[in-house]
């Protein structure tokens, strides 16, 4: 029996000098190292935890709130607090391929497909493809996962007219590198990438199932073929609480 449960019968009370909130994340917390809360587990509900502890909820997420910050518990949007698991390397190299980066820390990469369509590239995607601005790309969407965790939200964007039939070869297969082998492109490299911070938006906090006042690593991407020609042009949302990013010479 883990001390939360023992907690259900023994209430916290106030002690001089410890505020409630903090005596509840120390209990908590010693469930988590004592291996009692396992790493993904999911935590019992704020209503759950005030009945335990003999608190309103307001102390609860107090507590719960200073676990995220402390990176030993993610809350979820709609989908409650879990202990967190190990932070994920995602190590930039010449050669970076979201499966082989997922199945290095021995999970089992997927994805889900947002969106697949041919759009006019803006001003920045046109520069980062280096293309006239209003050029025709082929813009894929998706949202990428480790085991049963979402670990990355990325837009990848491609010159339709220097790969003919890209979108069409992402239609039969949403892996690039086997969508990009069937227009021709048998192997390509990072050329540069550039990573930046901010909060996430409200759909990506929903869809990273993370806290909004958590922040995400944006990783902007350009990889070009054998010939240094430019063949994609992304963007990466990684939340900070699961991943980070690594360069190496």
């Amino acid at each position: 029996m883990s001390d939360m449960d023992d907690a259900a019968t023994h209430p916290i009370h106030r002690q001089d000098g410890m505020a409630l909130w903090r005596q509840i994340a120390e209990r908590i917390q010693s469930d988590i190292a004592s291996g009692a809360s396992k790493p993904g587990a999911k935590l019992p509900t704020e209503a759950q935890l005030s009945a335990r502890f003999g608190v309103n909820r307001h102390t609860v997420r107090r507590a719960l709130e200073e676990l995220s910050r402390d990176g030993l518990v993610r809350v979820e949007q709609g989908r409650g607090s879990f202990v967190a698991e190990d932070v994920l390397d995602y190590t930039v190299e010449a050669r970076t391929r979201f499966s082989e980066w997922i199945r290095k820390h021995n999970k089992e990469p997927s994805g889900i497909v947002r969106q697949l369509r041919e759009i006019q590239a803006d001003k920045r995607v046109a520069e980062g493809l280096g293309i006239r601005g209003g050029g025709r790309v082929v813009m894929l969407e998706r949202l990428g996962f480790a085991d049963d965790r979402p670990v990355c939200l990325s837009r990848h964007y491609f010159p339709a007219s220097r790969l003919k039939g890209i979108l069409q070869a992402l239609q039969s297969t949403s892996r690039i590198t086997e969508a990009l082998r069937a227009v021709g492109v048998a192997d390509y490299l990072r050329l540069q990438t550039r990573v930046s911070a901010r909060l996430p938006t409200q759909i990506e906090a929903e869809l990273l199932r993370m806290a909004r006042n958590r922040p995400v690593l944006i990783a902007e991407n350009v990889n070009v073929d054998r010939d240094g020609a430019v063949i994609e042009f992304a963007f990466g949302c990684y939340p900070t609480p699961r991943v980070q990013i690594v360069f190496e010479p």
